[in-house]
């Protein structure tokens, strides 16, 4: 079950039937079963507060994913800011704000689902497979 939460932001998110539906299906491409994700969207100044008082970094970030997973089932927090995944859309000149979202988003499951990040063959794996479900994405919900 995915449930939405928004701290210090006035941020609307839409669509979430479709959203469900989608991390459902890259979940069970990955061979996982979605548990409880809960996907907390926010402000820049909430995401430091929780980047400093729980990882120890002091910077802003799109994403922060805790991580809650039992076995195949995938379970956790992703903290997303909505002020650096605007910003993010246009510095990466991604193709909308909602695709960079996206991608934020499938980016927090694949790391619930094991993948890192931490090194250049890491981050190319996790751009191939990020770039992948939003493809599949794309397909999906082509016939609308």
């Amino acid at each position: 079950m995915v449930s939405y939460f928004f701290e210090d932001t006035k941020f609307v998110f839409k669509n979430r039937r479709d959203n469900n539906a989608w991390l459902k299906a890259v979940a069970s491409s990955e061979i996982r079963k979605l548990g409880n994700i809960n996907i907390i969207f926010c402000s820049d100044n909430y995401i430091l507060d929780i980047n400093q008082r729980y990882l120890g970094h002091d910077y802003f970030t799109d994403i922060i994913t805790f991580d809650y997973c039992e076995g195949d089932i995938l379970s956790g927090d992703l903290f997303i800011s909505v002020d650096t995944v605007r910003e993010n859309a246009g510095f990466y000149k991604a193709d909308s704000f909602d695709n960079e979202l996206q991608r934020v988003m499938v980016h927090g499951l694949l790391h619930l689902i094991g993948y890192d990040d931490q090194t250049p063959e890491q981050q190319e794996v996790m751009r191939n497979k990020e770039n992948y479900y939003l493809d599949f994405r794309a397909k999906m919900f082509s016939s609308r």
